[in-house]
């Protein structure tokens, strides 16, 4: 099930809100779509945050590109939606960064036009989904391997850090993946996590999707 993906100009997004009796998809044509996405929590978790602020950007250099006035003024016009939109989640570290990433490269190249910009946008957005994928991969791996050897794992997971809350596998839930595609993991005792109840809504779904051993327990339990 996918959380994040670029397609034909348009970023689609699951929106985590409506886990987990419904899947719903948002289909963003304008970044105040996105926005709203990630200030409302249906796109959640710094990692996917900061891969959808990448794509919201080519969305908000292409409106600045169709408005007639000349190209210094489009360019001021989209730093403006790119500070607004960094402004929506400024405790998810990766929102700012993604933006700020996108905007330095922008700042430190010579471009004369906005559909250079937003040819360069776009590769940079994509390099950094690739990227998330690649460490959430690797994190994996590497997580995976602290266990070597051990067998019937039991694991108590808060919260959620699995493939909903990044571009990839997840960052903890990648370690327990990884650790179940070896065979070695008995079980997974997921939080519910108060007051959004992300471990009961998210991670017991996501895990329970992949058919990945879990029991929903309230935090008191733990």
């Amino acid at each position: 099930m996918k959380n994040i993906e670029w397609r034909n100009e348009t970023l689609i997004l699951l929106d985590q809100t409506k886990l987990p009796t419904e899947v719903e998809y948002i289909h963003c044509t304008d970044w105040r779509q996105v926005a709203e996405a990630i200030k409302m929590l249906r796109v959640r978790g710094a990692p996917a945050i900061g891969v959808a602020a990448g794509y919201g950007l080519i969305l908000a250099a292409r409106e600045t590109s169709i408005n007639d006035l000349p190209f210094n003024e489009q360019l001021s016009e989209f730093y403006e939606f790119a500070e607004i939109l960094k402004e929506t989640r400024p405790t998810a570290i990766n929102l700012a960064w993604a933006v700020n990433r996108i905007l330095s490269m922008v700042k430190a190249s010579a471009f004369t036009s906005m559909s250079d910009i937003i040819t360069a946008i776009t590769k940079e957005a994509e390099i950094i989904h690739k990227e998330d994928i690649e460490l959430n991969t690797r994190m994996a791996n590497h997580g995976a391997s602290l266990f070597e050897g051990q067998q019937q794992i039991r694991i108590l997971t808060h919260c959620n850090a699995g493939a909903l809350a990044t571009g990839g596998l997840g960052t903890a839930l990648g370690v327990i993946r990884k650790l179940h595609s070896n065979g070695q993991l008995a079980m997974v005792y997921a939080d519910e996590t108060r007051p959004l109840l992300q471990g009961s809504r998210l991670t017991a779904f996501e895990l329970h999707e992949d058919g990945i051993p879990v029991t929903l327990e309230t935090d008191n339990m733990a």
